[in-house]
C-alpha cells in the first residue's frame, strides 16, 4: 500500500493535473509515479515538488494518439510498489450519460495492473 494520496485538480489544454501528498514527511523522498493507457506507459509525466506547501504537482500530457471514439482510461500508480494512486477517463465520440462502459474499462485496466503485479510477484518468489 502506498503512503501517497493523489487528488485531481483539473484537465487543461490536453494536460491532466493533480496534487500528490505523502502521509509521512521525509525531506529526501521523491515520488516515482507511472501513468499507463492500455498497458503502455505515457511519456512526459512530471512530478514537481512544492517544498513550501509540502506537496508535488503532477502533470500528465495526454497523447493525441490515445484519443479515439469510446472511453480511454489512464491509470496512475506508484512505480515503487505498483499501488494504484488514481485514474482518469476520457470519453470521446457519441455523448453518453451514465455510461457503464467507463466503469468496465476502469475494471479492465485495474485487472491488467493486478495481473502484471501478480506475475512480477511470482517471478520474484521463485
Amino acid at each position: 500500500m502506498s503512503n501517497l494520496t493523489l487528488t485531481a485538480t483539473r484537465m487543461f489544454e490536453g494536460v491532466w493535473e493533480g496534487v500528490l501528498t505523502a502521509s509521512e514527511a521525509n525531506s529526501n523522498f521523491q515520488p516515482e509515479i507511472e501513468v499507463t493507457h492500455l498497458g503502455a506507459q505515457i511519456d512526459g509525466v512530471t512530478v514537481t515538488e512544492d517544498s513550501t506547501q509540502g506537496y508535488w504537482a503532477v502533470r500528465v500530457p495526454i497523447p493525441v494518439a490515445t484519443l479515439s471514439d469510446g472511453v480511454q482510461t489512464f491509470l496512475i500508480a506508484d512505480q515503487r510498489n505498483g499501488a494504484k494512486l488514481g485514474s482518469f477517463s476520457i470519453l470521446a465520440g457519441e455523448p453518453l450519460t451514465d455510461d457503464i462502459r467507463i466503469e468496465i474499462d476502469l475494471l479492465r485496466a485495474e485487472l491488467d495492473m493486478l495481473k502484471r503485479a501478480f506475475r512480477r510477484h511470482c517471478v520474484e518468489t521463485m
